[in-house]
């Protein structure tokens, strides 16, 4: 006689049901919340990934400003852009 797959699920189903009967309630709860758990963070993954909403989203317009001109050592032009120090002599 030899043992199949499904033989050994009954086999084991029947020791679940004699020696743990107590606990099933327990392990099914905390089983059935997990999935709950899972659920919601697939859930929130999915919606974190997606825009918000394409009609109400116009593009920003902004613009560039320049550096604050200042009075210490340092070279910087008048277009605010920061020039590196020399350091060849």
């Amino acid at each position: 006689m030899r043992l199949e797959g499904w033989h050994l699920i009954i086999i084991i189903v029947l020791a679940l049901v004699l020696f743990a009967a107590p606990k099933l309630p327990g392990m099914a709860r905390s089983l059935g919340q997990s999935m709950r758990i899972f659920k919601s963070e697939v859930r929130e993954m999915k919606k974190d990934g997606t825009p918000e909403s394409k009609t109400d989203s116009d593009p920003v317009e902004g613009r560039v400003v320049n550096h604050p001109q200042s009075t210490g050592t340092e070279t910087r032009t008048g277009d605010g852009t920061d020039v590196p120090p020399s350091t060849r002599a």
